[in-house]
């Protein structure tokens, strides 16, 4: 069986120009021979593709797989990260992971809100804001927390999310608008503890395989410098008893609502009450076999990094039918 793997190599983009911030979402070259390797070891031929202006080529000039295993972010607009899936279903090649709806509703931090609630699963209160004008008509209860409302690995979340007055709200607000050209989504801040479960499955087959609370030095915001400098800032540990049932319950059913399959992340955080809600998904998580969170608490519940790519495409193979 041919597997091929797409990716965005952070080198790659770095050779012609951009950006580290524009590349913050995109993997290491560690990641890629990781997955590799994983991919033989499992009894694969592998055929690492690249990102999607490499696909593109590839598919131009005919090439096929029997299934590719997806991990590219996408560079550009809230559909980024559905491109590649799209394009392999318009060919009509399996893949590993969600489907290009999916990725861009989970990417949409607000409209996962809408649908995971929709379910019955708690969130917190929150709205778009599209102009700084509109901040007079937020009917919320500060303190606000003020994030880009389809960015990844904590982009845009810096100390001054966490918003106490109006004039705090519309600095953090204009700051999104203009740097990141989309809405700002606007939240009551959830103050309990944060968490991260790890989810292997579609459907029914769908098990939380383990959760680890995130705790961060100064209660920081969990953002791109924190995640990066994560040896630095933050400690993870294994979900507590008292908390891991409803953490894997609400996960579980947030990663159902969605239709999210194969594996990924959902991240919570209790509110004043220590009710944990839903805060977002993430069906493209990081498969760094040190540094991304689904490694690390996969390994903490006994699960080593070539297990857990096993499992994935079980799960792949098996929601495909792809033997």
């Amino acid at each position: 069986m041919k597997i091929g793997i797409t990716f965005d190599l952070r080198s790659w983009y770095l050779d012609r120009g951009f950006t580290m911030d524009e590349t913050a979402e995109f993997d290491k070259q560690e990641t890629v021979d990781a997955i590799d390797m994983a991919m033989k070891n499992l009894g694969f031929e592998t055929d690492p593709i690249g990102n999607a202006f490499q696909l593109i080529e590839a598919l131009a000039a005919g090439k096929k797989w029997d299934m590719v295993f997806n991990i590219a972010e996408g560079l550009y607009g809230d559909g980024r990260e559905s491109l590649v899936p799209a394009l392999l279903d318009q060919y009509r090649i399996p893949y590993v992971f969600s489907g290009p709806v999916i990725m861009g509703v989970s990417l949409n931090k607000h409209l996962a809100k809408l649908v995971v609630a929709a379910e019955g699963v708690p969130v917190s209160k929150g709205l778009l804001v599209h102009n700084p004008d509109d901040i007079d008509k937020i009917n919320l209860d500060f303190p606000l927390f003020v994030k880009p409302v389809s960015e990844g690995t904590g982009k845009g979340i810096t100390e001054k999310s966490l918003v106490s007055s109006k004039d705090e709200l519309k600095e953090m607000v204009t700051w999104i608008l203009e740097e990141f050209r989309q809405p700002a989504l606007v939240e009551e801040y959830l103050p309990g503890r944060e968490f991260t479960v790890g989810i292997v499955g579609s459907g029914l087959s769908s098990i939380a395989i383990g959760g680890m609370e995130v705790i961060t030095a100064g209660n920081l915001p969990y953002s791109v410098e924190v995640k990066e400098n994560y040896q630095n800032y933050c400690s993870y540990k294994a979900l507590d008893n008292d908390i891991e049932d409803e953490c894997k319950t609400v996960a579980v059913k947030a990663w159902n609502a969605l239709g999210a399959v194969d594996a990924g992340r959902v991240d919570l955080k209790a509110d004043k009450n220590g009710r944990i809600c839903f805060i977002e998904a993430n069906p493209l998580a990081g498969l760094n076999p040190v540094h991304s969170d689904l490694p690390i608490l996969a390994r903490m519940y006994g699960i080593e990094y070539q297990q857990l790519l096993e499992m994935i495409m079980k799960e792949a193979i098996k929601r495909t039918n792809s033997l």
